[in-house]
């Protein structure tokens, strides 16, 4: 799934491409917004993302269906 966060006074999104659920993804966002914490994420080749809790303007979630690859009509 990919995710888009954007972050206050920042032109650019921050994107990373995850295997969480978009449910776990809501609920770090929700509980770090709530007590200001830090937000922890883990792309899917094991990069870790930290994002203030403070700064999250928005999140982006995206579908968890896979696109189709190729040219041939599906």
């Amino acid at each position: 799934m990919e995710v888009k966060f954007g972050i206050i006074d920042i032109a650019r999104e921050v994107t990373i491409e995850t295997e969480a659920s978009a449910d776990d993804i809501a609920a770090q966002v929700r509980a770090a917004v709530a007590d200001g914490s830090v937000a922890e994420f883990t792309d899917d080749k094991g990069r870790r993302v930290l994002i203030p809790g403070s700064r999250i303007a928005y999140v982006d979630l995206g579908t968890t269906t896979s696109r189709p690859v190729g040219f041939g009509a599906v």
